[in-house]
């Protein structure tokens, strides 16, 4: 028999997440953001989860052809854009759309450019840097960049783009969203082209700012796999989990007062207790700095983590469910324990989470 552990990736729920976020900007078009192998969930069932997005988002120029080579024929963003002058090639092959957020990046359109090698018109995102300070042209600088691109006639079409620091907090005393917006706006007055600004957090304050966002593509994340963008829960956003990481009980120990359980024994008994051994480990993606008290269900009830994680296993308190044994099935996070509860424990955050879901983590679908 394989090892209990696994992960199940609910379609339905990527396909409703998806139609959340469309409800809350309809008069945009929707980037479904499908980097880092679609958040753990894998390309090619985001393809399914996704197949009603009007363009998929990513980072990674391999998994960008990969959607090609499944099928995939709508718009492609690279949101990192190019990272030499010879990706522009597979660019153009391909037909994908690249952000573009630095000098640099002009400087090998133009070259290329001279030497004919945009033969055919390459559609761009030109990024904004209202304050994120990651990526972007700053705003007194973004009209200068955007006549250069412009100019060359192997430039289609030019979104005008900028990302929000803090939309998961829209009043934000170091950067309010409301500032972010000010500079945009004012940097792209009269600038033509579709606008696109609103990450998951911002799709969510599409009905507060109303017209002030503008977009005409929104880019959802983390709200397609039903995590939380900040502020408020995933169910009360109408999200659903979208993956769920399930295993069993494979051993019970009963200890008494003062035994302690776990490397480094730092977890001491109280009082007489029973623990659960559950065949999952920080090997298949589980965090080795979650502490006691994470949250984890075992046949259906909400128990607690004790003693440290280690590589293939965790230890459950089961001293208040006696019918809790060997098989006795385990929800680490997903249906019934929202993966935001179980990151925010550990101190880190859902998108973590599902990322590093373990290659040695059979998944399935349902």
């Amino acid at each position: 028999m394989p090892r209990p552990i696994v992960a199940t990736i609910h379609l339905d729920s990527m396909q409703h997440n998806l139609a959340r976020a469309k409800a809350c900007a309809p008069q945009a078009r929707a980037w479904g953001v499908v980097k880092a192998n679609a958040y753990g969930h894998g390309l090619e069932r985001a393809l399914r989860g996704f197949a009603a997005a009007d363009g998929l988002a990513l980072v990674e120029f391999d998994n960008a052809v990969r959607l090609r080579e499944l099928g995939w024929t709508k718009p492609i963003l690279l949101l990192e854009g190019f990272f030499d002058p010879s990706d522009l090639e597979l660019m153009v092959r391909h037909r994908f759309n690249g952000a573009v957020h630095c000098v640099e990046q002009i400087e090998w359109l133009e070259a290329a450019q001279r030497a004919g090698r945009l033969t055919a018109p390459l559609d761009l995102h030109l990024k904004m840097n209202t304050g994120m300070n990651r990526l972007g042209f700053t705003p007194a600088a973004y009209g200068a960049a955007h006549a250069r691109l412009r100019a060359l006639a192997g430039v289609g079409e030019i979104t005008l783009m900028t990302h929000f620091a803090n939309a998961d907090d829209a009043a934000h005393p170091r950067l309010p969203m409301r500032e972010q917006l000010r500079r945009f706006h004012a940097a792209t007055a009269g600038l033509p082209g579709p606008r696109s600004l609103s990450n998951s957090a911002g799709i969510f304050r599409q009905a507060e700012f109303g017209d002030q966002l503008g977009n005409d593509w929104v880019r959802p994340g983390i709200m397609l796999y039903g995590g939380t963008p900040g502020g408020k829960s995933a169910a009360d956003f109408g999200l659903l989990p979208t993956m769920t990481l399930t295993s069993e009980i494979i051993g019970v120990q009963q200890i008494a007062v003062g035994d302690a359980v776990g490397y480094g024994s730092r977890f001491e008994a109280d009082g007489p207790m029973r623990v659960g051994v559950v065949a999952c480990g920080y090997a298949d993606g589980y965090p080795r700095h979650a502490p006691l008290g994470t949250p984890v269900l075992v046949d259906g009830v909400r128990t607690r983590l004790v003693g440290r994680v280690s590589m293939d296993m965790i230890t459950v308190d089961l001293t208040a469910l006696p019918q809790a044994r060997v098989g006795s099935k385990v929800t680490l996070w997903g249906r019934g324990l929202p993966i935001d509860d179980v990151a925010e424990a550990a101190g880190t955050i859902g998108y973590e989470l599902m990322c590093a879901l373990a290659p040695r983590v059979p998944v399935v679908e349902g």
